[in-house]
């Protein structure tokens, strides 16, 4: 078994060879250069896991080996060696992104030390990736990240009706994803190489929504000053995404049942019969049925919307999610800005997890990106960093104007609505406090949690299914298992 793949850097031949002895004595594998441009030149043709360079070298230097280490081989980690005296350079060569430094002269079991902490960090990092990847093979779905029963039979459908032309109804609140869900059907369809064409119904009124589906001749109203395609033409042979749906006035209901049956329709001001081959993707967050039964929705139009329905449940009811979605967040935004992806700490976990998130998916984007911004010089995420306040009832200060973590922590002290709780409600509030605060004062023990609470361990899983209550990371499913078992 190889304990890693090491490159040593120097010009030196008995000190090279000594390394690379002393190395492969104990399970590297090593490959070595004599001087800084081999040592690049090797770098382009092999993956390694460690690189360990002398810092004075001909032609290109230690220093020059750690920047393009860290341009081309961000995987690669450096340790630089240097003569005594030289440590400042060193440590230019660290804030350059070596990760660690050793002087001359030095024994090999110092060396050895010092690679095989680099490597097992290495190594840790590997693994974590890996897992991260099983991950998001396994729970995610064109960016839609979830393990949720519920939205894992969501994604089940998805991947089934993107393989057709069936018109499909997105149902949820706001920031749930219902533009994702579009996107992915899309994506996997057999019209992902032609266009998506997005509408949001809610932002235009009648008269300027007819025209913006439809399209319009030259001199149809006033400011037509010449001829414009819709959207329906723009989307021919592609997909139509129509957001907000139920918010169209019965004019445009009329002109879209038609074009759904007939697939045809007139721009308007004009004559000429446009034919069109779209795939429908409407959202809503409105209950469609019920629009019918108060008249405000056609029914024979929701039929021809409804053929296949897709419910999108709110965060709240799938807290399981929280964790996985917020690391998804933290490491794209990281990528993106060229950053290591920040750690939540242990409070901003627990936020997490007991907020409510009225804005869905959408809020919990912004709650992220927020902390990343306000985190910049931190190596974790705090709580106050989440909310934006430094002095948030989390914090240990007073409720904040406009902090929605503020507005949950009162909610969850008794005032809802400006109402006290009920008994029952205080009760049942009581107890989840309770019940978290021991489970994290025994390590989330659940044996000794439930000792601790007088509980089985069934009893206690009950409990935290009811509550809501699932620690960062935890697989809900394992822990239904371990509780039965016990």
């Amino acid at each position: 078994m190889t304990l890693g793949s090491v490159l040593i850097i120097d010009d030196e031949p008995l000190m090279r060879v000594s390394m690379v002895d002393a190395l492969k004595a104990i399970g590297y594998v090593v490959q070595e250069a004599s001087s800084g441009l081999e040592g690049l030149e090797r770098l382009r043709t092999s993956r390694f896991n460690l690189v360990i360079t002398d810092l004075r070298l001909p032609g290109v230097d230690g220093l020059h080996i750690v920047k393009q280490c860290r341009e081309e081989c961000p995987g690669t980690e450096v340790i630089v060696i240097t003569a005594h005296g030289s440590v400042d350079t060193a440590v230019d060569a660290m804030k350059s992104g070596a990760y660690d430094y050793i002087t001359k002269p030095f024994s090999m079991d110092e060396l050895l030390l010092s690679v095989q902490r680099v490597c097992a960090v290495v190594a840790l990092r590997e693994e974590n990736r890996v897992l991260r990847d099983a991950l998001e093979k396994k729970f995610s779905f064109q960016g839609i990240v979830g393990k949720n029963e519920r939205m894992r039979q969501v994604l089940e459908k998805v991947k089934l009706v993107s393989a057709t032309d069936a018109t499909v109804l997105v149902v949820g609140e706001s920031g749930t994803g219902k533009e994702l869900i579009a996107n992915a059907i899309h994506t996997n369809s057999a019209r992902r190489n032609h266009a998506l064409v997005k509408v949001s119904c809610a932002a235009l009124p009648e008269t300027l929504l007819e025209a913006e589906l439809f399209g319009h001749e030259k001199g149809a109203f006033t400011g037509a000053l010449r001829q414009r395609q819709g959207r329906f033409e723009l989307a021919h042979q592609g997909t139509l995404f129509l957001d907000e749906i139920g918010e169209i006035s019965p004019l445009v209901q009329i002109k879209l049942l038609r074009v759904l049956q007939e697939r045809q329709f007139e721009r308007v001001g004009g004559n000429d019969t446009i034919e069109v081959d779209v795939r429908l993707v409407c959202a809503t967050q409105k209950d469609l049925r019920k629009e019918v039964e108060q008249g405000r929705f056609r029914e024979d139009l929701y039929y021809r919307l409804n053929v296949v329905p897709v419910q999108l449940p709110p965060l709240r009811e799938r807290r399981e999610d929280i964790f996985m979605i917020a690391q998804h967040f933290l490491e794209t935004m990281s990528g993106r800005n060229h950053q290591e992806p920040k750690a939540l700490s242990r409070q901003a976990r627990e936020v997490l997890l007991q907020y409510s998130f009225p804005g869905n998916v959408r809020e919990l984007e912004n709650t992220i990106e927020r902390a990343l911004a306000l985190a910049q010089h931190t190596q974790e995420i705090q709580v106050w960093d989440l909310c934006g306040q430094s002095r948030c009832p989390y914090a240990g200060g007073e409720p904040q104007k406009g902090c929605g973590f503020c507005g949950n922590q009162e909610s969850r002290r008794g005032v809802k609505n400006g109402a006290m709780e009920t008994l029952a409600e205080a009760r049942e509030h009581f107890e989840r406090g309770h019940i978290l605060e021991i489970l994290n004062r025994t390590g989330w023990s659940r044996m000794t949690a439930s000792k601790v609470l007088g509980l089985s361990r069934k009893g206690l899983w009950e409990k935290c299914k009811r509550y809501g209550i699932v620690r960062a990371g935890d697989d809900t499913d394992s822990e239904k298992g371990e509780e039965n078992e016990g």
